[in-house]
């Protein structure tokens, strides 16, 4: 989408008309109020403690999946009777391969209740027969409205998604790696200078992705260490990668994609006990990577808050033995 699509009567011009257009970079502080207001209005009347007011980690992810996916980061910006303009609501979807996953979609309260979600949908969204693969969200379960219009267009709450919060106070309820399996930082592959740009490590996490996955993602690969999670790559001792996961001071674990599911609960466990958090860790987890739910929940993490939905129209990932990033960026 390159140029403004009206989605209301009008020509963008009168009063309280809507036009949608792609998002500018300056756009992104009011998308992330937009982003912390909708959440708190439901969320203060569910008794949920509200989102708080500190928006620097979502204004980076908006930055990252605006510089992505430009055309698919979209604003409803209105005219008011004084001639200023307000946006109003936004979508933010992305595609990695042959998967399309929506990201965001969220409107303002006061503007809630007059199309304005399904028409950013139908601006962006590919249609199920133009050649996509896989079309996938992730939504509150305690928004019963959009689950039924996303499970409307195809996109089926299938997996649960879990946010587990704490710290290791049981060591031992993780399994241990594997005696064969070897550990390395993405800093000692990338010794020559390259980083993450090195040619072996970009091979190794692209061909995971794409087996665990079914698509790569080397844009968010960069994306996650420049935020400062640090990634570890698991080999056997034949050479053959095994898996990878990120970890951080700031708490903040994931992606993590391995090889088999029974590796998951160890590539986890060695995760939590690489680095030492600030506070507590924080970690999502789809409800089918049971290998790495149980012993978190024995080590002494708790679930914080209702479960996320995973949905999507066409199987596209293997979630017994990968984690996301978080809801909005698998």
């Amino acid at each position: 989408m390159t140029t403004a699509t009206r989605i209301e009567p009008g020509d963008g011009t009168a009063a309280g008309d809507h036009v949608l257009r792609p998002a500018t970079a300056q756009d992104l502080p009011a998308c992330a109020a937009i982003w912390r207001d909708a959440l708190n209005d439901y969320l203060l009347r569910l008794a949920q403690p509200e989102i708080p007011d500190d928006l620097g980690p979502i204004l980076r992810l908006y930055g990252h999946l605006q510089s992505t996916d430009p055309e698919r980061f979209v604003v409803a910006e209105r005219l008011g009777s004084d001639g200023a303009r307000t946006i109003d609501a936004f979508i933010s979807a992305v595609a990695r391969d042959r998967l399309w996953f929506l990201s965001m979609l969220f409107v303002l309260p006061r503007a809630q209740g007059r199309g304005l979600g399904r028409r950013l949908l139908g601006a962006v969204m590919p249609k199920p027969d133009d050649g996509t693969g896989s079309r996938a969200t992730a939504t509150d379960s305690v928004q019963p409205i959009s689950n039924g219009l996303y499970g409307s267009l195809g996109m089926v709450p299938r997996v649960p998604l879990l946010r587990l919060v704490g710290r290791v106070e049981r060591p031992d309820a993780f399994a241990g790696l594997p005696s064969d399996i070897e550990v390395s930082t993405f800093d000692e592959i990338g010794a020559d200078g390259d980083g993450l740009g090195s040619s072996a490590l970009a091979g190794e996490l692209g061909a995971l992705d794409r087996d665990g996955l079914g698509f790569e993602r080397p844009a968010d690969h960069a994306f996650l260490v420049a935020e400062g999670r640090r990634g570890f790559l698991y080999h056997d001792r034949s050479g053959r990668t095994r898996g990878y996961g990120y970890t951080s001071e700031s708490g903040r674990v994931g992606p993590v994609v391995v090889a088999e599911p029974e590796l998951l609960g160890p590539v986890v466990g060695h995760l939590v006990t690489a680095v030492e958090p600030r506070g507590a860790f924080g970690i999502w987890v789809p409800g089918s990577a049971g290998e790495a739910v149980v012993p978190l929940l024995r080590a002494g993490f708790r679930i914080d808050g209702f479960p996320t939905l995973l949905c999507w129209d066409r199987p596209f990932a293997d979630y017994t033995r990968a984690l996301p990033i978080s809801p909005g960026l698998l």
